[in-house]
């Protein structure tokens, strides 16, 4: 455990200061999407509590609160001291199911003992470690503070989401955003030197084969590797679509046949690697 961890790139926490992470996942066009197939990823895998959990980067709370919702005992880190103090209210305002603990912390030096806890998240550090060295770094924090038989939970960044929202938002027409995507499909590196909001911050885009090595490097298992929004984020009127029942759940199996094609990875806004200790 490092006493004295990395520094957070000072254009990802600018980023966050700003942008509304709070209600990513219960808004927009694939916010809702990426949280409903998360959800049906992680409770496919995980087992009968009690279990303890440790969300890595968990931001405002929105899975962590989920899953204390569950009975787990879930403890929360992030870097963003904004996304903590959301979290901390979050929980206060959920007295029958709060979260364990909440705290600053980084993916890359976490605090916890070796092998103490149940279950990791780490569903959004990797997209904003730009180094190989600090992602593998990443994960293998997460593989000495799991127990033996303990479950990872990744998710990354597709290398093609930003192509992808570029071509139905129109904002290929901008020729600053074209110079953002040329460097990122080159080379994973995305960067928006000027911070234009809606063409997110400093980050790397991983391929699936990208994640697979990194996660199986650091020591894990594979379990599974699955896009989590597929091709169904391109679906006319998403919102409305996943606000009733029956044409939700058609757009959820349709997304589950092709989870794991791999002709079909390229389609997914985001991917998620599950390992095991």
């Amino acid at each position: 455990m490092d006493q004295n961890p990395p520094q957070i790139n000072r254009e990802i926490l600018s980023h966050y200061a700003e942008y509304d992470e709070q209600s990513r996942l219960s808004t927009g066009r694939s916010g809702t999407l990426e949280f409903l197939r998360s959800q049906e990823l992680i409770s496919r895998h995980i087992s009968s509590l009690p279990q303890k959990v440790l969300d890595v980067g968990g931001g405002p709370g929105t899975y962590a609160l989920w899953l204390a919702g569950l009975g787990y005992e879930v403890h929360l880190i992030d870097p963003v001291q904004k996304h903590v103090l959301q979290a901390m209210d979050a929980s206060r305002n959920r007295p029958g199911n709060p979260l364990a603990s909440v705290n600053i912390g980084d993916a890359r030096s976490l605090t916890q003992e070796d092998e103490s806890v149940d279950i990791v998240l780490l569903m959004g550090p990797l997209y904003h470690l730009t180094e190989r060295s600090d992602r593998i770094i990443a994960l293998q924090e997460a593989l000495r503070v799991l127990r033996p038989g303990g479950l990872i939970f990744v998710t990354a960044v597709c290398r093609f989401a930003v192509l992808m929202d570029g071509l139905t938002n129109g904002m290929i027409d901008d020729p600053y955003f074209v110079e953002i995507l040329r460097n990122e499909l080159a080379d994973g590196q995305h960067r928006n030197p000027r911070g234009v909001p809606d063409y997110f911050t400093t980050s790397f885009m991983h391929t699936p084969d990208e994640l697979r090595t990194e996660v199986t490097e650091s020591g894990f298992d594979l379990t599974d590797l699955v896009l989590i929004q597929g091709p169904g984020w391109l679906a006319n009127d998403l919102e409305s679509r996943l606000a009733n029942p029956e044409r939700r759940t058609l757009l959820l199996e349709l997304i589950r046949a092709v989870e794991h094609e791999p002709a079909m990875m390229g389609t997914s806004q985001h991917l998620m690697a599950i390992g095991r200790k």
